[in-house]
Order: structure tokens, then sequence, then C-alpha cells
């Protein structure tokens, strides 16, 4: 931008550059500041170009190699070279249009050679080619490249759709595996639990066993000593009759409407009493032999 006073002077603003023909053709660059202009020996301004960093956003649709349509953003950001200021005066037109026409020839020169998860993956490699080709080109013009990025890759909505649900598949899919193991390792789990409940209950069993037996002796003992003229079997008729009465007894006080039939008579128990006795015979013979 430019402040003109009079005819014969002009002001040159800040991250501006002026260009100061003569008769016509270019005499020189004006750089920030105050200048003098001589209109009698033909001199003027001719224009001012800004040396601020522009941005220019170019959207190209083009294809992959697996022939899907992408859309790319890119975003371009140039300046003016300064000392080549008078190149971009005069040898450009429009150069954003040309910026960007430079962007669709390489854009669609590398992105047809890769498939969209390559694009994804790669998209800095289409900024870094881009950028490499526009330094080339728009430095002859005065122009200097700042950056490229690659804003965003756009796929059709169809295939955006397809891929999260492949996504969703996927991850369904590694989740059915996870809850499969954790069943699994449940379920072991758990079989182990129950083989060591059964275990300990085996045990507590015999335990419980062990010590009616051992009760069962000390009391045929103590009630032999005290009592003379018993047996020992009488003892244990007596002990059986005690434990009898008092089975039946607490099956009466029992809160569940359960219903059992017992044969009952002195009979049935001598009966009991005979098959309990007969079973630890045998059981001293085994651990006899």
């Amino acid at each position: 931008m430019v402040n003109t006073f009079c005819l014969f002077c002009g002001c040159v603003d800040q991250a501006s550059i002026g260009v100061i023909e003569k008769w016509g053709r270019f005499y020189k660059l004006a750089f920030p500041g105050f200048h003098v202009f001589n209109p009698f020996a033909g001199e003027c301004l001719s224009g001012v170009l800004s040396t601020r960093i522009n941005s220019l956003d170019v959207k190209i649709e083009t294809k992959t190699k697996d022939n899907v349509f992408v859309q790319l953003l890119c975003s371009i950001q140039y300046r003016v070279i300064k000392h080549q200021a008078d190149d971009a005066f005069y040898e450009l037109q429009h150069p954003q249009e040309q910026i960007q026409a430079y962007v669709f020839d390489v854009v669609r020169a590398h992105v047809p050679r890769m498939t969209l998860d390559e694009l994804f993956e790669q998209k800095g490699d289409v900024a870094k080619a881009v950028l490499e080709e526009l330094e080339k080109v728009m430095g002859a013009y005065g122009y200097n490249i700042e950056h490229i990025l690659m804003v965003d890759i756009i796929p059709d909505p169809s295939v955006r759709k397809a891929m999260n649900e492949i996504n969703a598949a996927q991850r369904l899919q590694l989740a059915s595996v996870y809850k499969g193991e954790a069943e699994k390792i449940l379920q072991v789990k758990r079989a182990e639990a129950e083989a060591e409940s059964k275990y300990l209950g085996g045990v507590g069993v015999a335990r419980q066993r062990q010590a009616i037996t051992d009760g069962l002796r000390e009391n045929i003992l103590n009630f032999s000593h005290k009592v003379e003229g018993t047996s020992a079997k009488e003892v244990m008729d007596l002990i059986m009759i005690t434990q009898y009465f008092d089975t039946i007894k607490d099956l009466g006080n029992s809160s569940k409407n359960t219903t059992v039939f017992l044969p009952h008579g002195p009979g049935h128990v001598r009966d009991i009493s005979d098959q309990i006795r007969n079973g630890m015979m045998e059981a001293s013979a085994s651990n006899i032999q």
C-alpha cells in the first residue's frame, strides 16, 4: 500500500514493496519508507505488492489406486520474494490460479498410485511432492512457498460408512475372542474350585466319621469300666438305640413338611447296630491286611 502526498513523493507501508517504472519500463523496487519520484524524468509508482504470507486453500477431487474417489483439502502458504518482486509483478497476472493448477497436476499424478489406506498414511509425502514442484516453478516467478498442509482427506460417504463398519466388525470380533477366553478361564476356575470344594468336603466327612468312631470307642471303654458285667456289644447296642431315637427326634422337629416312613422297632435297631458293627469289623480287617 502507498500513501501519496503529492505528485512527487509517496510512502510505502511496512510489509509491502513498490514497483517504480520509468517511461513505462521497470526501473527499481521501492522498499518500505518515504520515496521521492521525478515525474519529469518519467518516474512513477506503478504498483505495490504485499510481502505478507498469503494462504490459498485448494480442494482437489481424485481417485486412488483402489478406485475410491476422495477429496483432498490442501492449504498453500506463500509470499512474494522481496528481491524478486518485479518478477511477481510482471510475470503472473493471477498467481493463485497458477498455484492451484500446479497443485491439481501434482496431486492427480501421485494419488492414483496409492491405495486409500496408503494415502492416509503417506499424506505427508504427497504434500512434500507438491511443495518441491511449486518451489521449483513458482520461484522463477518471484514467489516463495512457505508451507503446504494436507488439511483433510475426505472419502466418499459410502466408503467412510463401509470403513467404519469394517472397523466395528473387527473390534466386535476381537471382543468376542476376549469374551470367549474370559469365559474359558471362568469355567476352568469354577471347575478347580468345585474340585477343591469336594476334596475338602470329603476330608471333612472323613474327619467327622473318625471323630465319631473315636468318641464311640471312648464311650464304650468308659461305660465298661464303670458298669461291671457289661460287654462292649451291650454298650454298643445301647449307644445305637440312643442315636436312633435322637435321629427320630431330629426328623420330628424339622421345620420342613416332609414325610419319612421308617421301620420302627427294637428288632430294626438291632439290625442297624449289626450292620454298623459288621462294617467296622470289615474296615479293621482290611487295615490289618
